[in-house]
């Protein structure tokens, strides 16, 4: 594995992804290659980019498929061509270094109700499940799955709501070995064998490998005084204990019970039930937006 990021420049901004709330953009670089860019200027902040590092190489340490992430020199000039006015902003406040995911020409939006778009078998699945779980990512669900489908194979892509730890520090330990709920889990339906790819993955996540991983986020991403640390290098073995601790401690979270799609639909309807109770007669109608991504 390489000891850093492929460091790339763009030279074209092609259109912006407008299904993410970080709007990234594709753009055509120096190196010949496509990417899909999350740029630094995004209100999820470059902690969104931290963690997409961190989980996406850890997968792909791990056996999963990542697309290939590279940094990328952005100079806002390569978008004057853009004419909203709100991604002008957010690419004139992402001056200098982003982020570049392989864009993946042809990909497909994974969808748990067509599994014909992918053969996902139970312990591919329960790596998924237990990489999320691991890395506190409760945002790959059913109504959000954040994978792709490319020749027949699955891909992870967003990992920037994972690591919800190293938003709160002080917090961090406590939850070392907490239980998030991923019984909503997109590849919940296709009996993820989770033990087993505990048994598998869990002996691999050291600190010598999540070492290697820290080293390839950028200095600049980090924030150690706001965190509460020295430096740089010290908040980089915070990650590593963290995470190699939690590694340890996987048999008081693994994840063991995933809803079934008449389970989710009953708990989407209570929530709506919910959201209803209290609003004026009028309104009892009107679906609640706020609730809905």
């Amino acid at each position: 594995m390489p000891s850093q990021l492929t460091r790339v420049t763009a030279l074209h901004y092609l259109a912006p992804l407008r299904a993410g709330g970080s709007v990234p953009g594709i753009v055509e670089t120096d190196d010949l290659g496509t990417y899909v860019v999350k740029f630094t200027g995004a209100a999820q902040g470059h902690k969104a980019l931290v963690a997409e590092v961190i989980v996406g190489e850890l997968a792909r340490r791990l056996g999963l498929r990542v697309p290939e992430l590279v940094l990328v020199d952005f100079d806002p000039a390569v978008a004057e061509h853009e004419p909203d006015t709100e991604i002008q902003d957010l690419l004139r406040a992402s001056t200098g270094l982003n982020l570049g995911m392989d864009y993946l020409p042809g990909a497909r939006d994974f969808k748990a109700a067509a599994p014909a778009l992918a053969s996902v078998d139970p312990l591919e699945a329960g790596r998924v499940v237990w990489l999320d779980a691991l890395t506190a990512n409760v945002d790959r669900t059913r109504a959000n799955p954040n994978l792709m489908v490319w020749h027949q194979r699955l891909w992870l892509i967003d990992n920037g709501a994972a690591l919800v730890f190293h938003h709160r520090w002080s917090a961090a330990p406590a939850a070392v070995d907490r239980v998030y709920d991923l019984s909503g889990h997109a590849l919940g339906g296709y009996s993820p064998d989770v033990p087993a790819a505990d048994a598998e993955l869990a002996p691999q996540v050291t600190e010598e490998l999540l070492r290697e991983v820290l080293a390839l986020v950028p200095e600049e991403w980090l924030a150690p005084e706001e965190d509460g640390f020295a430096d740089a290098a010290e908040l980089r073995e915070a990650y590593v204990r963290h995470l190699a601790a939690r590694a340890a401690a996987s048999a008081h979270w693994l994840p063991r019970e995933f809803a079934t799609e008449e389970q989710l639909r009953a708990a989407e309807a209570a929530r709506t039930r919910r959201s209803q109770a209290g609003r004026p007669a009028w309104l009892q109608q009107v679906p609640d937006l706020h609730g809905e991504r």
